[in-house]
């Protein structure tokens, strides 16, 4: 058995699962995947499940901060109306038992069973990893092009981009000059985006945020403070 389900009173549905990589046993708690318990291969499910009992004043107090993130997210259901650049959001029930997530033609369809309620969290996961994917493959279409076509516009030298999916920072830029751009970036008004491109460019010159890096920043963007100040109204997480 690799994985098993327990309930405790007032946390609910608690997922112990083995992990190859876990030295120790590892309680997290996440909006919409609930309280997972990595488990030791060395460790009996029988022993970790008598650990976690131990550590449920613990989960408990940490409960309420998971459940107020989670009331920040949408939660989608079969007539939310998303959009991401080139995909449009479909979610309908179907009579298979297992949840169903696809990307292609401009679409993202999530079929779920028909005996689950779409807002279960699983469901809900679902939905996000489809979005994600879309991002992701317009990201990757996208974002390098760009980035080379600015970077020979206003004579920058980079070595490399890579897309991640990072939800702290729009991008970065490594000592070596790898430009880590977050796939987000896809939900953001064309001249954002080329805004936060050349951001991370400029840190190619320059590694900090020194008065000569915004002086440089505004030279090829136009006006680095009002674009910084615009961009702080956007989250990278809003679903």
């Amino acid at each position: 058995m690799k994985e098993k389900v327990i309930h405790l009173k007032d946390i609910g549905a608690v997922r112990l699962f083995k992990s190859n990589k876990a030295k120790l046993l590892n309680i997290t708690i996440k909006p919409f995947t609930g309280v997972q318990v990595s488990v030791p291969r060395v460790l009996s499910f029988a022993k970790a499940e008598k650990i976690v009992h131990q550590r449920t004043d613990w989960i408990k107090r940490h409960l309420p901060r998971i459940k107020k993130a989670e009331s920040s997210f949408t939660v989608f259901d079969n007539d939310t109306r998303f959009k991401t650049r080139l995909h449009k959001l479909e979610i309908q029930p179907h009579c298979n038992e297992k949840i169903k997530v696809t990307v292609s033609g401009g679409f993202i369809k999530v079929s779920y069973p028909e005996s689950i309620n779409v807002k279960d969290n699983m469901v809900q996961l679902a939905i996000r990893k489809g979005i994600e994917i879309a991002l992701r493959n317009e990201a990757k279409e996208f974002l390098p092009l760009r980035v080379n076509e600015l970077a020979e516009k206003h004579g920058f030298q980079y070595k490399d981009v890579k897309i991640r999916n990072a939800k702290t920072r729009w991008g970065s830029c490594s000592n070596i000059n790898t430009l880590n751009l977050s796939l987000n970036l896809m939900r953001l008004p064309s001249y954002l985006i080329d805004y936060v491109i050349l951001h991370e460019l400029a840190h190619t010159v320059y590694k900090n945020h020194s008065t000569q890096f915004w002086l440089l920043l505004d030279k090829v963007t136009g006006n680095a403070k009002g674009l910084n100040k615009e961009l702080n109204n956007y989250k990278i997480q809003i679903y």
